[in-house]
């Protein structure tokens, strides 16, 4: 499930002006970045989606070291109530499969869906995408109790949430699938999961990250843009927790004077989960 970008014409001003749109759209990090070091790449990483790509990649790599079992980290319900092994109720949302092609597609897709909603929707709003992740982890969980929902990891759903709510963000960004098909981010999520049917990958991962990706809209865009309240807004405790640590850049205080000419800064003292907004797909 690779998405390349449309090969630029020389000749024509307005294919080559389509094509640079479309690779600020597929590839977030700017040219400057793309220069650096690898080192300096990973540290202009917003720091949640650093911190999750990072543990996935630690899961993998101690499992190829022989570390651990996959066993031992799996979502067991029955290990879980019966066992008390309450840990696999979060381990089971860092393991990405061994190293591998889907790994690898896997973790572009953090890199590429959770840094563009981290540095963008949510810039300067690290509490309100943590509490987006805590929320969908939740709601991974209890869908996959149901038995047939059930997902022994919850890693793929959650990426796969990641890209359910950018292409809500973003859902007029050009991109091409294989360089062969030709369609808006709107559509993403239900191409990569038709690809996934066509090469034969588990349908559930791909169904449950929708739905808690959908869930997570409605609940904090549609809804509320319909007349009613938001019932999802971030906690105080996971606000203190960020300050605590001092997670992400320092979010706007109340007290500070706002800008009456930036509506992204007056959106972001709104302190809402996710600002709402409509689209339009014709255009």
């Amino acid at each position: 499930m690779l998405i390349t970008v449309k090969r630029m014409t020389v000749s024509q001003e307005r294919s080559e002006l389509n094509s640079e749109r479309q690779i600020r759209v597929l590839f977030p990090f700017s040219s400057s970045s793309a220069m650096s070091s690898p080192a300096e790449f990973y540290h202009s990483l917003p720091p949640i989606t650093k911190a999750y790509g990072t543990i996935c990649v630690l899961a993998t790599a101690s499992y190829h070291l022989g570390l651990y079992h996959p066993i031992h980290i799996a979502l067991l319900y029955g290990q879980v109530f019966y066992r008390f092994q309450v840990w696999r109720l979060l381990t089971n949302f860092f393991f990405l499969g061994p190293f591998s092609i889907n790994f690898g597609i896997r973790l572009l897709m953090i890199l590429r869906y959770g840094v563009q909603l981290e540095s963008g929707p949510f810039d300067r709003r690290t509490a309100d995408f943590l509490w987006m992740m805590i929320f969908g982890s939740f709601t991974l969980l209890v869908l996959s109790a149901i038995p047939v929902f059930w997902s022994p990891f919850l890693a793929v759903p959650l990426v796969f949430m990641l890209l359910y709510v950018w292409s809500r963000e973003f859902p007029n960004a050009q991109i091409n699938i294989y360089g062969l098909v030709a369609l808006k981010a709107f559509y993403l999520p239900w191409a990569m999961l038709g690809l996934d049917v066509i090469f034969g990958s588990p349908l559930i991962p791909d169904l449950l990250g929708i739905i808690a990706g959908h869930l997570f809209y409605f609940l904090t865009v549609l809804h509320p843009l319909a007349g009613g309240k938001n019932i999802l807004r971030t906690p105080v405790w996971v606000n203190k927790l960020v300050a605590r640590w001092r997670i992400g850049a320092r979010p706007i205080s109340r007290g500070q004077p706002a800008n009456d000419n930036n509506p992204q800064q007056q959106e972001r003292n709104t302190g809402v989960a996710f600002r709402g907004r409509s689209y339009r797909l014709n255009g």
